[in-house]
């Protein structure tokens, strides 16, 4: 069952600053996007398949990277974010069931997913153990949960230099540089099926299989 959660004076504060960068978001993303993401998004949403949900779809970047033949649904924590999400589906002329909603508390049956798709977002989310917790709930026995991020740096120099950026964005708008949820999905029991890091290791990404049922 679905585990309920009262958002904090927290949350609401955060889903305030991403509406007002809204509008930004895309140009932003695009900068990361050429210098430092790579083909990530098609690595990660060539790989779905089936019953697909991403959590935190934000505008909608990865819309025109999934295969045509799947059924997509999108949950967002930002309104405004998925107001542009919608009109970027429409361009597109593709159906997506696009909903607000909460990463660590998500409104979906156990096991309703065959894949669970996750991008540049939990750095942002308060709580990402419990959102990783949530996506593996919604996702079904031999499901595939496929994330990437911004993590914490493999270089010592590197990490340096995110602790100083994080002076700012934590405060700002809740955004950590330097987690790492494969640790989490690992702790979970699932199978990493694919695993590459990269960029001084600042970008990580993994597709990793929810064990059977049983197993």
């Amino acid at each position: 069952m679905r585990d309920e959660r009262a958002p904090s004076q927290r949350d609401e504060r955060l889903r305030r600053y991403w509406d007002k960068h809204a509008d930004n978001y895309d140009q932003q993303m695009g900068f990361f996007d050429r210098h430092l993401f790579g083909d990530t998004r098609d690595w990660v949403c060539s790989q779905a398949a089936g019953e697909v949900l991403e959590v935190a779809i934000g505008t909608g970047l990865n819309l025109p990277h999934y295969p045509r033949q799947m059924r997509l649904t999108g949950v967002e924590w930002s309104p405004a974010m998925l107001d542009l999400a919608r009109r970027r589906a429409e361009a597109l002329g593709r159906e997506v069931d696009l909903r607000l909603g909460d990463a660590q508390a998500l409104a979906f049956p156990d096991g309703s997913f065959d894949t669970v798709v996750c991008t540049f977002s939990l750095r942002g989310i308060p709580d990402d153990r419990r959102a990783v917790g949530e996506m593996g709930r919604v996702l079904r026995p031999g499901g595939l949960l496929l994330l990437a991020d911004h993590v914490e740096a493999s270089r010592w120099d590197a990490r340096a230099a995110q602790r100083l950026i994080e002076l700012v964005t934590i405060p700002l708008g809740g955004e950590h540089l330097r987690r790492r949820p494969l640790t989490h999905v690992q702790a979970l029991g699932y199978a990493i099926e694919r695993h590459q890091r990269f960029k001084l290791g600042i970008v990580e990404r993994l597709a990793a299989r929810k064990p059977p049922a049983g197993g």
